[in-house]
């Protein structure tokens, strides 16, 4: 659980008139441990219309960015970023809007050279040579806005960005560049048996993941019998985790995420899970929670789902949004971009005589 951010006191005089915070570019795009606190726009941020820096310091919420022009940054490209910019400072100290989570220009920026294994002799090497760094970007240029009440649904091929955005909304990983506002209590379920102790039983972990939600004890053994009789684990819920299935994890996770009846719910292909009596069962419980003026972003890959329940769906292709807007118009999209991407794998496998069901196969892996 996430409480709502807080708005930041303006800052002390310093020698411009407004003191600067050093930029913090150590720990842009890692993973970061959830402290309590979401990211928020602050005024400080904004006080000059442009950002400092290229992620935010430790107490600072929001992401932070540069107004000047970049070396080699084209002048058109710079005055549209520029726009981007300035539809955060629309609304970003303003409360009076009813959107639950607001995202304005995100991205989430890789530095592969650390993330293989690195000799002396590579490390030395890349510093007399100065070889650049090579960046890869898992996000670049987000921006959604998500209502009380509403449901968005995120889809696209794997390897899109998806779970990428879930983790910086859910406050698991900070931007690299770019704002969020997230306004309410978060409850995600990003992965199966996120959080859990192998060796614990499933009682247990119940008590462990109530910790998580900032939940004290008194009203987690209250939420227990509904937290069991929703997972529907029978005995096995006094088993040791280890013993559990994949679907029995992510019975037992949705439960949790699900029963402090959030304000905000981010759920990673959750309802693809379990039998046919918990998918519905899951199904019932997030139309619920829309219907109580609930937010809920799920990434799915099903498209029906997204379809018959979703508001609104999001599109992601390479990092980047391809459509946002109706459902059946977004679906309709990805299904026919999928095909035609099928069909130039099948026609190029035939010329370069490989058999296109072992080349599906090699296919797969990546973020999503």
């Amino acid at each position: 659980m996430v409480p709502v951010a807080r708005p930041v006191q303006p800052a002390e005089p310093g020698k411009h008139g407004v003191r600067q915070d050093p930029p913090d570019r150590r720990h842009a795009g890692r993973p970061q441990p959830v402290r309590g606190a979401v990211r928020g726009i602050s005024r400080r941020d904004l006080r000059h219309g442009g950002w400092q820096g290229a992620a935010p310091s430790p107490g600072r919420p929001g992401a932070v960015l540069s107004a000047r022009r970049q070396p080699g940054l084209p002048r058109a490209e710079h005055h549209a970023v520029q726009a981007r910019r300035a539809r955060v400072r629309e609304g970003a100290v303003s409360r009076s809007s009813g959107y639950a989570i607001k995202a304005v220009d995100l991205g989430v920026r890789y530095n592969l050279r650390l993330t293989r294994k690195t000799t002396v002799r590579t490390s030395v090497a890349n510093f007399v040579l100065r070889r650049p760094p090579q960046r890869f970007w898992a996000l670049r240029h987000v921006s959604i806005e998500l209502s009380h009440g509403e449901s968005l649904g995120v889809i696209g091929p794997n390897g899109a960005g998806k779970s990428t955005l879930l983790q910086v909304l859910a406050g698991i990983m900070r931007p690299s560049e770019g704002a969020v506002d997230v306004r309410g209590q978060v409850s995600g379920l990003l992965g199966l048996g996120a959080g859990f102790d192998p060796e614990l039983s499933g009682v247990e972990n119940i008590l462990l993941g109530g910790a998580f939600l900032g939940l004290d004890d008194v009203k987690v053994h209250e939420l227990l019998p509904s937290i069991i009789e929703f997972a529907g684990l029978g005995d096995f819920i006094d088993a040791p985790l280890k013993t559990y299935s994949a679907g029995m994890r992510a019975r037992l996770g949705f439960a949790i995420a699900t029963a402090v009846d959030p304000d905000i719910l981010l759920l990673d292909e959750v309802l693809a899970t379990g039998d046919a009596n918990f998918r519905a069962k899951s199904k019932e419980r997030v139309i619920e929670l829309v219907r109580a003026a609930k937010g809920v972003v799920l990434v799915t890959h099903d498209m029906e789902w997204v379809r018959e329940y979703c508001n609104r769906a999001l599109l992601l292709e390479k990092g980047r949004v391809v459509l946002e807007g109706a459902p059946d118009e977004v679906v309709k999209l990805h299904l026919d971009r999928t095909a035609e991407e099928a069909a130039a794998r099948h026609a190029a496998a035939l010329a370069a005589g490989i058999d296109p069901a072992a080349l599906a196969g090699a296919r797969g892996g990546g973020r999503r």
